[in-house]
C-alpha cells in the first residue's frame, strides 16, 4: 500500500495510511501487539477494504 500512495496519494481506499502504519505497527511491535484490537481491525476494517479493491479491480 505504500508504494501505491507514493505512485497515487488520492487512492479510493479508506483510511489508506492507516492501512501503511498498522502494517508496520505489527510487524516492528508484534510483541505488543494485543489480539482483541487485531481481531478488530480484521472484523471490522478488512471487509471493507475487500470491496474498495474489488471495485478498483472492476469485479
Amino acid at each position: 500500500m505504500n508504494q501505491v500512495l507514493k505512485i497515487d496519494p488520492n487512492i479510493p481506499i479508506t483510511d489508506s495510511r492507516k492501512i501503511v502504519d498498522t502494517r508496520n505497527f505489527v510487524i516492528h511491535s508484534y510483541d505488543s501487539l494485543k489480539p482483541d484490537i487485531l481481531w478488530g481491525i480484521v472484523i471490522n476494517h478488512i471487509p471493507i477494504l475487500k470491496k474498495e479493491v474489488q471495485a478498483l479491480l472492476g469485479e
